[in-house]
C-alpha cells in the first residue's frame, strides 16, 4: 500500500474527532461505489444516499486528506473561467444551466451545514480585491456579467470601501460577494463524511483502488477487497493517480501553498480584516487569505506547476503576506503546507462517463470548493436518470495538454510567467 505522509497544517491540527474507518475487507456489493472522500466524491455519495441509494466510498488514505482538507477555505462563486468564456461554447440550453450552477455551490454547503450541523466556522462574504484600475475594470465588466445571469449580489468597493474592510493600502478598489464566505474546509469534509453515514453510507479508508473492471455490476478492486457496483463515481481529481491514465492526459495536477500565523490579538485581527471577510486578489497568480476561528491568519499563494512539493512554503509565502500586511513581520508562522488542485487546460471542470456506468468529475482549477457540491448533485440526478445537468457540464471541452504529459509543465509554467508578468506590470 502507497505510504502518504501526514500533513503538517493547520486544519488537520484544529480538526473535529472522527471514527475510525476501517479499510475494505473482501467482496462486498452496493449500489453505487465512489473512489475518493473528497468534496466530489462526499457530495455525490451524499446526495445519493439521502435518495436511498446503497453507496460506498473508496478513500485511498483519510476523509479529506488531499485538496478537500488543505485549501484555502473560500466559497467563491461562479468557475476559474467565467459564464462569457462558457457562453462562447456551449448551446443556449446548457448556458442557462451552467449559469444557474455557477451559483449553487455556496448554497448547497450552506444548506449542508444547517441540515447536518456542521461545526466547521461558516463565515459569510467574500472580497475580490483590485491592486490596479485594470483589475478594478474587470470585477465592474464581472458584475455586469452576473446581473446578466440574475446574480445581483456582487458589489463593488471604491478605494476607501474596501480599506474599510482590509487594512491595508494595496488595492485600488474591489468586490464583495455577499454570498461568497469561508470555513474551516476539512472539518466541513469530516461533518459530510459523518452525515453520510447518518444516511446508511460507508466510507472504507486506506482502500486505494487499483483496478476498475468494467461490466454490469463494474468491479472496483483494492488491495485486500472488491466493490461490484451498479454505478461508479471517479472523484479523485489531483489525487486520482494513474488509476485513468485517459483523464490525466487531460489534467495537471498544481501545487498552492498556505501559511498559517499563530493566534493574533483582537485588537490586530480587527485591524487586518475587521469584517471577517475572506479575501483573494485578481492577479493571475493570486494571494488569498482570511482569518481561521481562532484568529489566525490564513494566506496562501503561489502555483507549483506538476505537483512538486517546494522545500520551504513559508519562503514562498510569508514575502506577499508582509506586502500585504506589514506589521505581521514580527509574527510567528506555525504551520505551512502544500497541496494539490487539477488544472485543465481550459480552465473549466470535466465531467464525463468512460462507459455506460461510470462516470468522472474532474478539473475544478482552483475553483473546487463549490464546484464540487455542485458537481456531487449533478452526478448524483444523473445516476437517478436526470442527465441534463450532467450533459451540460459534459459539453465543454475537455483538450488534452499539447505535447503529452512531458511538455504540459513547461508550456503551462510558461504562460503562468508571461502573466504573472502582466499582473506586476498592471496592463
Amino acid at each position: 500500500m502507497t505510504q502518504h505522509p501526514p500533513v503538517p497544517s493547520y486544519y488537520a491540527a484544529s480538526a473535529n474527532r472522527a471514527p475510525i474507518r476501517p479499510a475494505l475487507q473482501g467482496s462486498i456489493e452496493a449500489d453505487v461505489c465512489v473512489v475518493g472522500a473528497g468534496y466530489t466524491g462526499l457530495s455525490t455519495a451524499l446526495f445519493l444516499a439521502e435518495a436511498g441509494f446503497r453507496v460506498v466510498v473508496l478513500e485511498a488514505v483519510t476523509v479529506g486528506w488531499g485538496a478537500s482538507g488543505r485549501n484555502g477555505g473560500q466559497i467563491v462563486n461562479s468557475f476559474s473561467r467565467d459564464l462569457d468564456t462558457i457562453e462562447r461554447q456551449s448551446a443556449p440550453d446548457h448556458l442557462r444551466l451552467l449559469a444557474e450552477m455557477a451559483f449553487e455551490g455556496s448554497r448547497i454547503i450552506r444548506q449542508r451545514v444547517k441540515d447536518y450541523g456542521i461545526r466547521c466556522d461558516l463565515k459569510e462574504g467574500g472580497i475580490f480585491a483590485a491592486l490596479n484600475s485594470r483589475q478594478l475594470g474587470h470585477l465592474e465588466s464581472q458584475q455586469a456579467l452576473w446581473r446578466r445571469f440574475g446574480y445581483d449580489k456582487l458589489e463593488l468597493l471604491d478605494r476607501k470601501a474596501i480599506r474599510d474592510r482590509i487594512g491595508t493600502d494595496r488595492y485600488e478598489g474591489g468586490a464583495i460577494d455577499h454570498t461568497g464566505g469561508h470555513i474551516h474546509p476539512l472539518n466541513l469534509a469530516l461533518g459530510e463524511a459523518a452525515a453520510l453515514e447518518s444516511r446508511g453510507g460507508v466510507i472504507h479508508e486506506h482502500s486505494e483502488v487499483i483496478r476498475i473492471i468494467p461490466g454490469e455490476p463494474a468491479r472496483v478492486k483494492t488491495r485486500d477487497g472488491e466493490v461490484r457496483a451498479q454505478f461508479v463515481v471517479l472523484a479523485g481529481n489531483a489525487y486520482l493517480g494513474g488509476l485513468v491514465p485517459e483523464l490525466g492526459a487531460k489534467s495537471m495536477p498544481c501545487g498552492s501553498q498556505i501559511i498559517a500565523t499563530a493566534p493574533l490579538d483582537d485588537d490586530l485581527a480587527n485591524r487586518l480584516l475587521p469584517a471577517d471577510n475572506c479575501v483573494e486578489d485578481c492577479n493571475y497568480l493570486l494571494d488569498y487569505y482570511r482569518l481561521s476561528g481562532d484568529r489566525r491568519l490564513i494566506y496562501g499563494g503561489g502555483v507549483v506547476y506538476g505537483a512538486r512539493d517546494p522545500a520551504n512554503v513559508e519562503r514562498l509565502v510569508r514575502p506577499n503576506m508582509l506586502k500585504t500586511f506589514p506589521e505581521l513581520g514580527r509574527v510567528k508562522i506555525d504551520y505551512a503546507w502544500t497541496g494539490n488542485f487539477l488544472l485543465t487546460l481550459s480552465r473549466l471542470p470535466q465531467m464525463g462517463r468512460l462507459n455506460d456506468n461510470v462516470f468522472y468529475s474532474q478539473g475544478c482549477s482552483g475553483h473546487g470548493v463549490t464546484f464540487t457540491h455542485v458537481a456531487g448533485k449533478t452526478l448524483a440526478l444523473a445516476i437517478q436518470g436526470q442527465a441534463e445537468r450532467f450533459d451540460a457540464f459534459a459539453s465543454l471541452p475537455h483538450y488534452p495538454f499539447p505535447g503529452g504529459r512531458a511538455l504540459r509543465v513547461p508550456f503551462t509554467a510558461i504562460g503562468a510567467w508571461y502573466y504573472a508578468l502582466r499582473d506586476r506590470l498592471g496592463v
